[in-house]
């Protein structure tokens, strides 16, 4: 297993996501070392729904430009529908972890797939409780994980953004080890 380091961010609103995902990938961090995970849609739109395009998803509903246009970014992704928190959408280096947990029916002390992904990969089970309740209230988080240098630059890349939280860590487990 490799380990490196990771940094999450918290933001409040889609927007905020997308600017630090943008500020993130045009500052020369890798999109392959980034993720996005929030929700889907809200439950009160009349039309939501997505399709595959090729390697370009559709989303119907407020945040579709927002899903869609990132979609195309990231080599992976998955929606789905997590009892108690709803339709999630997670996007790059993470979505293969969330499959696992899916695939392998990880049950992690009663977590969600996303908590449990973010587990194996090393992040503390009190934390990955706080991310989960984050998304349940309709916040979305950023990702980036990388050496410790690359981390430090994401990191303060990110505060500039304006997040609800920045939290770092060290020596979590390369996603791709999972």
């Amino acid at each position: 297993m490799t380990p490196t380091n990771t940094v999450i961010a918290v933001f409040a609103d889609h927007a905020g996501a997308d600017a630090a995902i943008k500020t993130l990938a045009s500052s020369g961090v890798d999109i392959k070392n980034l993720s996005v995970i929030g929700k889907g849609y809200h439950t009160e739109e009349t039309a939501s729904g997505f399709y595959n395009i090729g390697d370009r998803m559709k989303f119907w509903g407020s945040r579709g430009a927002f899903w869609g246009g990132l979609w195309g970014l990231f080599f992976g992704g998955v929606f789905l529908t997590i009892p108690i928190v709803g339709h999630v959408v997670v996007l790059g280096y993470l979505a293969a972890a969330v499959i696992s947990a899916v695939e392998g029916a990880v049950v992690v002390g009663g977590l969600s797939a996303i908590s449990a992904a973010l587990f194996s990969v090393g992040i503390p089970k009190d934390s990955v409780v706080r991310y989960e309740t984050a998304v349940k209230a309709d916040s979305f988080l950023v990702l980036a994980h990388g050496t410790a240098e690359e981390m430090a630059r994401a990191q303060s890349l990110l505060r500039a953004a304006g997040p609800l939280s920045v939290d770092a860590y060290v020596g979590v487990v390369e996603p791709s080890t999972v």
